[in-house]
């Protein structure tokens, strides 16, 4: 019961290695942060997407990495990576790519990839066929042969518990210690995982009650520029709940892929600059005008 009413992260928190692929990726990942090389990142449109996008990209810039997204439209491009897409990171320098909550069934822009010698690690929840692209580590609870038992986690907290086990690898490597970089608090970025659970309707038990609890909490500190800008939009005076989340943030956030433009959601959550991310504030908050006027 008391579970229940008062998950803990640290009660509820798997290890991250049963997840199958998720030692390659981290390897890998490792390898390419002590080389410096440039990260991709390409995400989904909608909420999940976007948030698991901004939780990979805000925990590379806290530790100076160099990244570059990539959100595609949904009018012209579709969902999933696509070949442009990833001709994008690949000519600004991509030397690993990240697919999160999309990728699991991408076969050819991966072998794009591969043939251009660019890594591409998958972190996604969708359903997997029997046969899987050739990339270098597919991180999925709902791979067809995974048995990890935590296929009701959304794409979030796919990233989340991947972030988990990278940065218990770089304290472990005394990666911090030796570049003099102050280790991140990646409980912090909980209120990005919280938002992409809720939004996604996964299913509030286990991992993801905790992950919601505890992402509430950091919200209210308002850390995150973006979440805070839209919080003030939508005249959010109390402690913020669920419904917030699912019902005034989330259709926002997500009005930019429906009817605008489909990387305002991520860039609102990832970026630091004030004047932009007020900008962006106004523009979802008329792009989800223009949506309910659609569907009503």
């Amino acid at each position: 019961i008391d579970l229940f009413l008062n998950p803990k992260i640290k009660n509820l928190l798997p290890n991250p290695f049963q997840l199958i692929d998720m030692k390659t990726a981290i390897e890998r990942t490792y390898k390419s942060i002590v080389s410096n090389e440039n990260i991709g990142i390409f995400g989904d449109y909608d909420v999940d997407g976007a948030s698991s996008t901004a939780i990979l990209a805000k925990y590379f810039l806290s530790i100076n990495q160099k990244i570059k997204t990539y959100i595609p439209d949904r009018q012209s491009e579709g969902y999933g990576p696509n070949i442009k897409g990833f001709h994008n990171l690949i000519e600004s320098g991509s030397k690993i790519i990240f697919t999160v909550d999309c990728g699991t069934s991408s076969f050819e822009p991966i072998n794009l990839a591969k043939n251009k010698k660019v890594d591409v690690i998958v972190l996604d929840h969708h359903q997997s066929d029997t046969k899987l692209p050739k990339a270098l580590a597919i991180v999925n609870p709902n791979r067809y042969d995974d048995t990890s038992g935590l296929n009701y986690l959304c794409a979030a907290g796919v990233c989340f518990i991947f972030l988990v086990a990278l940065n218990n690898k770089l304290r472990n490597e005394q990666w911090f210690k030796n570049s003099n970089i102050s280790e991140p608090n990646i409980l912090n970025l909980l209120d990005l995982v919280s938002l992409g659970t809720v939004c996604d309707v996964v299913p509030l038990v286990g991992l993801n009650r905790a992950i919601v609890k505890q992402g509430l909490k950091i919200i209210k500190n308002r850390s995150n520029l973006g979440l805070k800008t839209l919080f003030d939009l939508c005249k959010i005076e109390s402690k913020p709940t669920t419904y917030d989340l699912g019902y005034k943030l989330g259709p926002r956030i997500n009005a930019g892929g429906r009817v605008g433009k489909s990387s305002h959601g991520a860039e609102i959550l990832i970026s630091e600059d004030p004047k932009k991310v007020y900008q962006i504030a106004l523009d979802l908050e008329k792009y989800n005008k223009e949506r309910q006027n659609i569907e009503s």
